[in-house]
């Protein structure tokens, strides 16, 4: 096999928009390999993604790699034979379809716990791709697109570097930005995932504590009236979350600095206004507020109602999250330790499976 510079783990509709982008927009070299179980969706995946780069002209050639993503040592050989500079995780065992069904006794306990019901289901198979890559003893990054806001903070305690998310504040950023008649003028924005529900209600119905925005250093006052026009889909906006990080990767392969905006940068919880330089990435806040703040900004969500991870390791589930679930007689409603992830992934699947056929 020959190396690559960058491998997407997972087939779904995520995977998908990630590589037709890259497809269609690259304008450098780029190797990509699309790797997961499906074999029959990895095969359209690659012939879809190598047309689309065909047509639009863009040098950007994909093979693909059939293993099952629980399987940490089938994917710490396939890192070690492609050797990849950038890995994009996006497989996950809870579907994104969650937000927005209502049909069964599961999803009524997301909806009213809030997602970080899913948290630990979101990590399992990112903590497997990060552990491979230490594994696998290669210098690879790793972005997880699975439920970044909190799972970063999962994967750094487990000892996993992190580069970031894609989507959730990126979602907010760009589409304020696209909305806007001047598109030149720099948006700065934070913003935490709990905050997407609100641009899915219409514009009188928005209620909550709004994401704090800057255009051109300025701080927007009322952002729900500046941005009263826009509106989300109740769908997971994929067209935009998956999109979100392909300028990112892009300029992460290529060895480019890069600007935006990106959820769970290096471990922290929520999402923020980043800068891409020599590899890393690093906050880029507007003037007249310190890392610190914005971090206890973004902490605040998940310690009123959520998961929130202390640096030892030790995560607590707090609010509506916590009683949901205790509700439910789950065993670890009074939290867990990152070192029993699996353990708590697999008790919460069961309590998944058990709601799921409830109607």
């Amino acid at each position: 096999m020959q190396p690559c510079d960058l491998i997407v783990f997972g087939t779904g509709q995520f995977a998908g928009r990630i590589v037709f982008d890259l497809a269609a927009t690259t304008k450098t070299p780029i190797e990509v390999v699309i790797a997961g179980r499906n074999a029959e969706r990895l095969d359209w995946l690659t012939t879809a993604a190598n047309a689309r780069a065909f047509m639009f002209g863009c040098p950007a050639r994909f093979t693909s790699a059939a293993l099952d993503v629980t399987d940490a040592a089938a994917i710490a050989a396939l890192l070690q034979k492609k050797r990849p500079r950038l890995a994009v995780q996006t497989a996950s065992s809870q579907p994104s379809a969650v937000i927005s069904d209502s049909g069964n006794a599961w999803s009524r306990l997301v909806a009213e716990g809030g997602l970080s019901v899913t948290a630990v289901s979101q990590a399992v198979l990112s903590i497997k791709v990060g552990e491979a890559i230490k594994a696998a003893g290669i210098d690879c990054a790793l972005i997880n697109c699975c439920f970044p806001d909190v799972v970063n903070a999962m994967l750094a305690a487990r000892g996993i570097k992190v580069l970031c998310g894609t989507g959730n504040v990126a979602i907010l950023s760009n589409a304020f930005s696209g909305a806007m008649a001047e598109r030149n003028q720099r948006l700065q924005v934070l913003a935490h995932y709990q905050q997407l529900g609100a641009w899915r209600q219409a514009a009188g119905q928005r209620s909550g504590q709004a994401p704090r925005v800057w255009i051109d250093g300025r701080e927007i006052q009322d952002v729900f009236a500046e941005f009263a026009h826009l509106k989300l889909t109740r769908e997971p906006a994929i067209e935009i979350s998956g999109a979100s990080g392909v300028t990112l990767m892009q300029a992460f392969v290529a060895g480019l600095e890069w600007r935006g905006h990106a959820p769970g940068p290096n471990g922290l919880p929520g999402g923020y206004p980043v800068r891409l330089v020599q590899g890393e990435l690093q906050l880029d806040l507007p003037e007249g507020i310190g890392a610190e703040e914005a971090i206890a900004w973004n902490a605040a969500f998940e310690s009123k109602s959520g998961l929130i991870v202390r640096q030892d390791g030790h995560a607590t589930y707090t609010g509506a999250t916590k009683s949901r679930l205790a509700a439910h007689g789950f065993d670890y409603s009074d939290g867990f330790h990152v070192s029993q992830i699996e353990d708590v992934s697999g008790e919460l699947d069961r309590l998944r499976k058990r709601l799921e056929m409830t109607g």
